[in-house]
């Protein structure tokens, strides 16, 4: 969550800029409509046929987005980050200005005020999270995207990652979660939150070594870094958008973990056969077979994560729904601990 409050003059001027951005007039190509769209770190509005991305003038300890510059660094980033699995999606940058009598304008003339990601726009209905809503996902289609996803993995260059530091990440991270989760505001389980971290440590006690011997043998890349079905688009060429760009840290990765947290969330969603497909084209394709109990600590860590980031939400200023969250971070919990308990076997 934020380090310190946003500046009024940062919220003023967002605001201007969103309600400009909602215009239909206020794009060359004139769509009929405008949607928008608020995440933690964005807006995004959505045309007929393009995207467009405004980064929000925000702090977090592992971000700082309050200047133009580092936001468009950050665009910069992103772009061309996610060309590698969205090869034709992610088309530039387009600046914001204000002219002379201080109105804005979307690549005009005048002083650049921010910087947007411009994309081609994709069909909403034909991401793997409305597939698996539908009841429509194909093994075909899920066997394309595992081999898309392993030749992105083969081609990555190895990260070489101390062994020890690599478990020990996972241990500072599970504490720190803990912690997090413990809060009792948040009104979460405190008995539940406790025992899942102790099985998790437990785990790294007596198994680190399979951890150690993933970064010891050249596993570890740089990978997407928030694959969930949301971000993925099926078809003959499937895409992958909304890499974790922030961040590079977060991005190095073991494969396995990364595909782990995609069938974590596929789990989520009520898709819990996707798991195997996925995984069954990646040894096939990289010869890597990871132990089951790996797969299993992975996903409960990441279903562990991943709680915290959804309760994280009753942190905001503003939240909407907070039982939403809520309910959502105790799913992630319940599921931590059916991966918990046979990882433990």
């Amino acid at each position: 969550m934020p380090t310190q409050a946003p500046r009024p003059e940062d919220d003023a001027n967002l605001a201007a800029k969103v309600a400009y951005l909602r215009l239909p007039s206020a794009y060359p190509e004139k769509p009929k409509a405008v949607v928008a769209k608020e995440t933690h770190m964005s807006w995004v509005f959505l045309t007929d046929a393009h995207a467009y991305k405004l980064k929000k003038p925000v702090c977090y300890p592992f971000l700082d987005f309050r200047t133009i510059e580092a936001r468009r660094t950050n665009c910069e980033r992103e772009i061309r980050l996610n060309r590698s699995l969205a090869p034709d999606v992610y088309l530039g940058t387009v600046t914001l200005n204000v002219d002379s009598r201080g109105e804005l304008h979307l690549g005009g003339p005048g002083r650049v005020v921010d910087w947007l990601v411009k994309m081609r726009r994709l069909p909403d209905g034909c991401t793997l999270e409305h597939a698996i809503a539908a009841g429509t996902v194909r093994q075909e289609d899920i066997r394309r995207l595992a081999a898309r996803l392993a030749a992105f993995y083969r081609g990555a260059a190895p990260i070489l990652v101390d062994p020890e530091e690599y478990r020990c990440r996972f241990e500072r991270d599970v504490r720190d979660i803990r912690n997090e989760l413990a809060r009792p505001a948040f009104g979460l389980k405190p008995d539940l939150v406790e025992q899942l971290a102790a099985d998790q440590l437990s785990f790294l006690a007596a198994h680190g070594g399979i951890l150690e011997n993933r970064a010891r043998s050249g596993r570890i890349v740089e990978s997407h870094g928030d694959l969930r079905p949301e971000h993925v688009y099926l078809g003959h060429d499937p895409v992958v958008l909304d890499c974790l760009e922030f961040n590079r840290d977060f991005r190095i990765l073991d494969p396995v973990d990364e595909l782990a947290y995609l069938a974590m969330e596929c789990d989520r969603l009520g898709a819990a056969f996707i798991e195997a497909w996925v995984l069954d084209v990646y040894r096939d394709q990289t010869g890597d077979a990871p132990p089951r109990a790996l797969v299993d600590f992975y996903k409960c860590f990441r279903a562990y994560l991943r709680a915290k980031i959804a309760i994280w939400h009753l942190k905001e200023p503003d939240v909407r729904s907070p039982a939403k969250w809520r309910d959502r971070a105790t799913q992630y919990l319940r599921l931590a601990r059916e991966y918990s308990a046979r990882a433990a076997k």
